[in-house]
């Protein structure tokens, strides 16, 4: 049954009202039940008489005067709904129930749009004297009069009675009496098929066909498919243009005449005439069919049921937003697109997609942009991103890219937590999901429109951007990129790696005459140099010549220009600390390189104390690092002794700023092997030296790189300076070292990383004093401290390191040289008494036992060193127990410094300042031929590892076993079967010193002739 375009358009009208207050209850009866404030007034929507009223769908009078007094008083009661409603979330500062409450308002307006369209002479009641204002209803009853009636549930008399009066307006011709609510129909629909008026619906298309209706007149009799471009034949009937000229097409011209496929009559023209009134009619029911389709989908969006409900919905929204922009534009006025936002959060993975692909097509247009702006959606949609689903993640990444090519949101992308690290992430882990790899590249790319972002991604580690800008921008873009560069190394501290391109931009800046960019170029510099591969990039770029100018040749003594020094003195300590070739380090036009005179001058010169701790801080770099390399520590050693820097760099040793104190220390320990005697007397003359050095040495606490430069600097000074040592003693240096040695031995120092090197310090320092012996106050204190005992426990306990079981060694053999002059004769004492029988038994009975035979310790005589000794008094190494602590180190330790080192002391034992004969005897005992041989074996290739050092020592020992060893010492050298080819090798390819003992040692195995030997004259 066809209608006309009016009656259809009233009753499109009418279903759309019906449609946005069914909406306005869903809207409201889904609001989350745990705003119990809200949820009151909510149910007053649900609950209230307009509901109830509309539920009636039998005896609705006809009329469209009642029908627009029923829409209005609804009109009226949503409104103040919405006013209570928002009130309340107001005071809960929930932003869900505020958009909520925003839907409701829009679709108030959106009533109040529809009933405006209605003809002034449909108003018949007082209560709409004017038509349409300002595009809404006006009602101009007073309304503090109506809520000064009796109210029920909220609500005035006179509404409720305005309400229940005016019958529910009667429905269109097409359905029965019996239809009911939109609301129900979708309910229906998902729930138990429900079937309305004789009719099931299975999709939410059907529902607004139902709604609004097709006719006849639209569809072509050929394709039974609504018409596009209608056309009108001769016979009378409308085809689809398409359709009728493909069948004319069927016909020649000698088939005979035309026959209409309706009428079956034959045509004597082809001529098709344009059918525009029906075109039009079409037009608008497709209009009208579609923005009827839009809003059924937005009710099943309210009610949300099901899942199901939620996707058929987003589904046909989607359908229809691909369509044409208007059906874009509609959702964005009654709320779909901030609903959909909302639904980023939903428990169903397929309706998060779903509604991600449908924002994309709503965000297409400035309108979709600015209500996303103000919802959560770029927040959800990041969260989304980490996703295990990749379609989740394809989704969200794909509606970024469509959010990223607004400006409106470039900025809330970027400064949304999480956003960049993730996006960059997804970006350089492309094997994993190529795709999204390419999206966020895509998004990335966009968002570098707001310099922010440019930021935002190099706090995040992505630098590309901003060095891409920093070199293809304009001025004012490269001065804030350079400007995002020195926030960001102020802020934390990063590798930078930087192309040439770009460090040729910020060496032009520093060059300019911008103060604050010239100090942001030098700090990205600074920031960018301590990446030590970044060094070669930043010479090939120019940057040595530009920090020297900046160091050397202005002479501005204002504080920020001070600072700009310190920076550029700073670039050039890591460029040389780089690991670059300093002679090949350009410093300026006329050719200097870094390691010249020329600079090394200019670098002493600078270190002075009144200068900024940071600036001789980078200045004691840059010479500490040329001195690694052999030719420009020549240059430093002349330079600093023309220049007298010694002293300078002595009372910067001082300094309260604990990294140059380091740096001036470890500068000093590399100069002390060529100007050790200088330092030496130098410290001995600085103020409040050497008691600091051993005060650092003595700080409590964790071992720190302080505690260990000032005990290696001590360690490294020259051994036998006098006058050092016993400015050491005064300072109490001995009972220092030796408590700090003791202190690490038992663990109770907090160990790190310098503990090696602290512990080498600590016992270089104390053999020192060991080369001075000949001084009194000296070999007091190493008798009041046991030095050795001290070192021979150190040869057994050496916390793993080589060099102290070295210097423990150096130290006994010190000691050892002194035994002989030390060792005192026995004191002759009178015999005692022999006691006789009855006297024996008693002490016996006492328990006193008395050998007669076995003289008491003080009178023993050493067999070395033919006196009374001790390991206090004497350092004798017999009685300290330290032949077999030595023996050990020759035996566990491949080392051929210690080796040698251990050597020397246990020839201390055999020399010719001792009794010969007994201290081979006591080696002998401790079987210490097998341990030299052994060494001689393990070390016979020599080299530069100090074995030819080794060898000179085991074959001055064989030789000593030969000459003054019994006949079991004898014969154990004289069986070992590789001695023989071990001295003619060395007799062949040894040095001076190492030939002439292999050669003394062959003289006693008779292999060569003894040339000291006395010869008779023969006359012949």
């Amino acid at each position: 049954m066809q209608r006309s375009g009016a009656q259809a358009r009233k009753a499109s009208l009418a279903e759309s009202v019906l449609a946005a207050i069914s909406e306005l209850m869903s809207s409201a009866a889904t609001v989350d039940a745990e705003q119990e404030h809200f949820m009151d007034v909510g149910s007053q929507i649900h609950h209230a008489p307009v509901t109830m009223e509309l539920e009636k769908a039998q005896n609705s009078p006809a009329g469209t005067t009642h029908i627009v007094e029923y829409l209005a008083a609804n009109v009226d009661l949503a409104k103040d709904l919405v006013a209570r409603c928002s009130a309340i979330a107001q005071q809960l500062m929930d932003d869900d129930l505020l958009g909520i409450t925003e839907d409701l308002d829009n679709v108030i307006k959106n009533i109040s749009n529809e009933l405006s369209r209605l003809p002034a002479s449909a108003f018949v009641s007082s209560r709409f004297p004017d038509a349409a204002v300002s595009g809404h209803l006006q009602v101009l009853r007073n309304r503090q009069d109506l809520y000064d009636q009796p109210s029920c549930d909220g609500y005035s008399e006179i509404e409720m009675s305005m309400v229940v009066s005016n019958d529910r307006p009667r429905r269109r011709a097409l359905h029965n009496s019996d239809m009911p609510r939109l609301v129900d129909f979708l309910q229906g629909m998902f729930q138990e098929s429900h079937e309305f008026g004789g009719q099931s619906f299975t999709s939410l298309p059907e529902v607004a066909e139902y709604v609004e209706p097709l006719y006849d007149s639209f569809f072509c009799p050929l394709t039974n498919k609504v018409m596009v471009d209608p056309v009108t034949t001769e016979s009378g009937v409308t085809y689809e243009r398409r359709a009728i000229e493909d069948y004319f097409d069927k016909f020649t011209d000698t088939s005979g005449p035309v026959i209409c496929p309706v009428t079956k009559m034959a045509m004597q023209s082809r001529t098709l005439r344009s059918n525009v009134p029906l075109k039009s009619t079409i037009a608008e029911w497709i209009m009208r069919n579609e923005a009827t389709r839009v809003r059924i989908a937005r009710t099943a969006l309210s009610l949300a049921t099901t899942e199901a409900m939620v996707l058929e919905a987003i589904h046909e929204l989607k359908v229809l937003a691909r369509l044409r922009r208007k059906n874009r534009d509609q959702m964005h006025k009654i709320g779909i697109t901030k609903f959909l936002a909302r639904l980023l959060d939903h428990k169903d993975s397929l309706i998060r997609c779903d509604s991600l692909d449908l924002l994309c097509l709503l965000v297409e247009d400035d309108t979709g942009m600015e209500i996303i702006a103000k919802t959560r959606a770029v927040s959800r949609t990041i969260k989304l991103l980490s996703s295990g689903s990749p379609d989740e993640r394809h989704a969200a990444i794909s509606f970024l890219v469509e959010l990223s090519k607004s400006d409106l949101l470039l900025e809330n992308i970027g400064s949304t937590a999480g956003s960049i690290l993730i996006l960059t992430t997804m970006k350089f882990n492309g094997s994993d999901d190529p795709i999204a790899a390419e999206k966020a590249g895509e998004v990335l790319k966009n968002l570098e429109r707001c310099p922010k972002n440019i930021k935002y991604m190099a706090e995040s580690g992505y630098l590309d951007p901003l060095q891409r800008h920093l070199v293809e921008g304009s001025e004012d873009v490269q001065m804030e990129m350079v400007s995002y560069l020195g926030e960001l190394v102020q802020k934390q501290e990063m590798t930078i790696n930087i192309a040439g391109s770009a460090s040729e931009i910020l060496i032009k800046m520093v060059r300019s005459g911008n103060t604050a960019i010239r100090k942001a170029a030098l700090d990205v510099l600074v920031q960018i140099s301590s990446h030590h591969p970044n060094g070669r990039t930043l010479v090939d770029a120019g940057a040595v010549p530009v920090m020297v100018e900046e160091l050397f040749i202005r002479k501005i003594d204002e504080e920020p220009m001070r600072s700009k020094m310190e920076a550029a003195a700073a670039v050039l300590a890591n460029i040389v600390e780089s690991g670059l070739d300093p002679e090949a380090i350009v410093v300026n036009k006329e050719g200097h390189v870094i390691t010249s005179k020329y600079s090394i001058y200019n670098f002493a010169h600078m270190l002075k104390c009144s200068m900024p701790d940071n600036l001789n801080l980078s200045i004691l770099r840059v010479l500490l690092a040329l001195t690694v390399h052999a030719k420009p520590l020549a240059t430093v050693v002349s330079v600093m002794k023309e220049q007298d820097s010694c002293q300078t760099v002595i009372e910067l040793m001082g300094s309260l700023t604990e990294a140059l104190g380091i740096a001036a220390t470890r500068l000093l320990i590399a100069l002390s092997p060529q100007m050790g005697h200088t330092i030496a007397e130098k410290l001995c003359k600085a103020a409040g030296q050497p008691g600091r050095l051993v005060k650092n040495i003595g700080q409590p606490g964790r071992i720190t790189e302080r505690h260990a430069v000032s005990a290696t600097l001590l360690a490294r000074l020259p051994y036998q300076h006098i006058a050092l040592n016993l400015a050491l003693l005064n300072q109490g240096v001995v009972p220092t070292v030796v408590s700090k040695i003791e202190e690490m031995q038992r663990g109770g120092m907090r160990a790190s990383r310098h503990a090696k090197a602290y512990m080498e310090g600590l016992v270089g320092a104390l053999v020192r004093l060991t080369t001075t012996l000949y001084d009194q106050d000296v070999l007091l204190a190493a008798m009041d401290h046991n030095f050795t005992s001290v070192l021979t426990d150190l040869l057994v306990r050496s916390a793993g390191s080589d060099e102290v079981q070295r210097l423990a060694a150096v130290g006994l053999e010190n000691l050892s040289n002194q035994s002989a002059t030390l060792s005192q004769p026995p004191t002759e004492e009178p015999r005692p008494k022999r006691k006789n029988i009855l006297w024996r038994l008693r002490d016996a009975h006492a328990g006193r036992v008395h050998d007669n035979r076995r003289p008491p310790a003080h009178s023993r005589v050493c067999p070395v060193h033919r006196g009374v000794c001790s390991p206090v008094t004497t350092f004798c190494l017999v009685e300290a127990g330290a032949v077999e602590g030595l023996l050990g180190a020759l035996e566990s330790n491949e080392n051929a410094r210690v080796v040698e080192a251990a050597l020397g002391a246990l020839c201390t034992l055999m020399d010719d300042a001792v009794d010969a004969v007994g201290g081979v005897a006591v080696l002998a005992e401790h079987d210490a031929a097998r341990h030299v041989l052994r060494a001689l074996r393990q070390h016979r290739d020599g080299g530069g590892g100090g074995g030819a050092a080794v060898a000179r020592r085991c074959f001055w020992a064989v030789e000593r076993f030969l000459a003054h060893g019994g006949e079991r010492c004898v014969r154990e050298v004289t069986g070992d079967r590789a001695l023989p080819s071990l001295l003619v090798s060395a007799f062949h390819n040894g040095d001076a010193a190492t030939k002439q003992a292999a050669e003394s040692v062959l003289r006693c195995l008779h292999r060569m002739p003894d040339y000291s030997a006395t010869y008779e004259s023969v006359e012949l």
